[in-house]
């Protein structure tokens, strides 16, 4: 019998690469904490696990025809969504550098842990082809 690591990871594959995609935005955020007009932006996270969980499941939205309207790309442009600011600062910039800040670095903490979760994976399936 083969194994499948669709079916042996689940979700975990796409729920890593979402933090990458988060943690891409969050710095971008940071990165343009002093331009003026710039609007921070955030990942919709629990829509990209959705989708995630909906082309795992054979039930992702399909385009049968050109005319119609998509059922999202799949590379989480999507899923950007803009942020409502605490207080906006006065040339218009969205950007609260101590909440990026936060929201990095709870990212990180969340990408370690999803990290760890498939390394335990990953070393429970090498066990099990050994044998062990």
């Amino acid at each position: 019998m083969a194994i499948s690591f669709d079916k042996a990871l689940g979700i975990h594959e796409q729920a890593l690469q979402a933090r990458v995609k988060r943690a891409e935005v969050l710095a971008n955020n940071l990165a343009n904490a002093d331009t003026p007009g710039f609007k921070a932006r955030d990942v919709d996270f629990q829509s990209m696990m959705q989708q995630a969980k909906d082309s795992m499941s054979g039930l992702a939205l399909e385009r049968t025809n050109s005319a119609h309207i998509g059922g999202g790309s799949g590379d989480g442009a999507d899923d950007l969504k803009y942020r409502v600011p605490y207080q906006p600062s006065v040339d218009g910039n969205t950007v609260d550098a101590q909440q990026e800040q936060a929201r990095y670095m709870r990212n990180a903490m969340d990408f370690q842990a999803s990290f760890q979760f498939l390394s335990s994976k990953f070393s429970g399936l090498t066990k099990a082809l050994r044998g062990e």
